[in-house]
């Protein structure tokens, strides 16, 4: 027989779960027992498995998106204009995300803290000046701030062991490179082995969840879905659309070129897959091939506009949900977390879970939080990577007009005559 896809999986979970959790909400008698026992435990080691994934796949990540190419190139004019631009564009997305979050609050209404045993309070330190703030976010010990799950010391100390192995000669570099890449390569196997898991935790959760709270308390997920597409349509007419009008593009015109890409990108959700479309396409509507070459891969590693939306919004809702009030300094210290953490993370289906589970541990906010959205998170991922795949379509762009290669009017007329 076929292999059911994982997705299906999770959402006959979920369904699972709600009818579960239905059953014993409407039968008290056991429902105590039976969340405490059963239906909690099974969300617990999802959970458990996420946060034992983090911080290895993070770090790993992160020196390979600095190191990984093997010279320093990244370090040149274009890849400073490039990298620039992709923290610049990310962590504006991410402040939309958690505007909108605050604005339509998402995570009110239904009060689930009583899920979880653990404190859901915050560890941040907001009062603290900017350089006693850098101050902490240098490691003593590496090993010990990885422990710990200190996400900003690790990608800090990840960022300069890059930088040291870009420097090196290549052939003191490469095999160190080659065994981040071989951790990196075997640790996605280990989130490929936790995601096989995940219809079961996400049943467990959704099912303690309901059968505590009764069916009230999935009204915030609906809401979630509804807060992210507005923030990702939004951020697409309105911040992308107006990165094309300042260099002479339309956003609509861009879309309906690349309406083939951007609709296998919804539908599988998948970004990596239409990388070598989407290169093609941008050379032959006249971007230069040195420069898609190199924005376009980079791109996919740091320029995850429609991830970082969801982040921005998926964290507020989870401190809503939690009945958790965050501070305008806490808010701004989880944007530098999140701009930092979500880089390295495309092409890999469902990674923003993993990054939302380092966000929300950094905070201190409660993880469980993780395995609800997991539940609906497909429906999220189609909308969020379809962004991704525009924002990336969009940076090649801005990049040859910033590095005042003009595109060929020629070509560009005839690629889109054909589209």
């Amino acid at each position: 027989m076929k292999r059911i896809p994982l997705v299906w999986q999770i959402i006959a979970g979920l369904l699972l779960g709600v009818l579960v959790g239905w059953y014993f909400n409407t039968h008290p008698q056991y429902q105590s027992w039976v969340s405490a026992e059963i239906l909690k435990p099974l969300g617990d080691i999802f959970i458990k498995m996420m946060k034992m994934v983090v911080v290895p796949i993070v770090f790993c990540c992160m020196i390979l998106g600095i190191a990984g190419g093997g010279d320093n190139k990244s370090f040149g004019r274009m890849g400073i204009k490039s990298l620039g631009y992709f923290f610049a564009i990310t962590g504006l997305a991410i402040v939309m995300g958690l505007c909108f979050a605050n604005i339509f609050e998402p995570g009110t209404g239904t009060d689930i803290s009583g899920i979880t045993h653990s404190s859901a309070s915050i560890t941040m330190e907001p009062s603290k000046g900017a350089l006693v703030i850098v101050q902490n976010i240098v490691p003593d010990n590496v090993f010990v701030a990885m422990s710990e799950a200190k996400l900003l010391s690790v990608l800090f100390f990840a960022v300069l062991f890059g930088m040291a192995l870009n420097s090196l000669p290549r052939e003191k570099s490469a095999p160190v490179v080659a065994v981040v890449q071989g951790i990196s390569d075997a640790m996605f196997k280990v989130v490929s082995i936790v995601m096989a898991y995940a219809p079961i935790g996400v049943f467990g959760m959704i099912g303690a969840t309901v059968a505590t709270f009764g069916f009230a308390s999935l009204l915030p997920l609906l809401k979630l879905i509804g807060v992210v597409y507005l923030a990702l349509i939004v951020f697409a007419l309105v911040v992308l659309g107006g990165i094309c009008y300042l260099i002479g593009e339309n956003i609509f015109k861009l879309i309906k070129y690349f309406r083939n890409e951007l609709i296998l990108a919804f539908s599988s959700a998948a970004s990596a897959a239409v990388m070598p479309q989407l290169m093609s396409k941008l050379e032959s509507y006249g971007v230069p091939r040195r420069i898609v070459s190199f924005v376009v891969p980079v791109g996919y590693a740091f320029n995850l506009d429609g991830a970082s939306i969801f982040l921005g919004v998926a964290t507020i809702f989870v401190a809503q949900l939690y009945g958790i009030d965050l501070s305008l300094s806490q808010q701004i210290l989880l944007v530098v977390t999140m701009v930092l953490t979500s880089k390295g993370a495309a092409g890999v289906p469902g990674f923003a879970i993993i990054i939302l589970s380092a966000t929300l541990a950094s905070a201190g906010l409660p993880l469980e939080g993780v395995a609800l959205i997991a539940g609906i998170f497909r429906i999220i991922d189609s909308g969020t990577t379809t962004l991704n795949v525009l924002g990336n379509a969009i940076a090649p762009l801005v990049i040859a007009k910033w590095e005042r290669a003009d595109l060929e009017p020629s070509r560009v007329n005839q690629a889109v005559q054909k589209a």
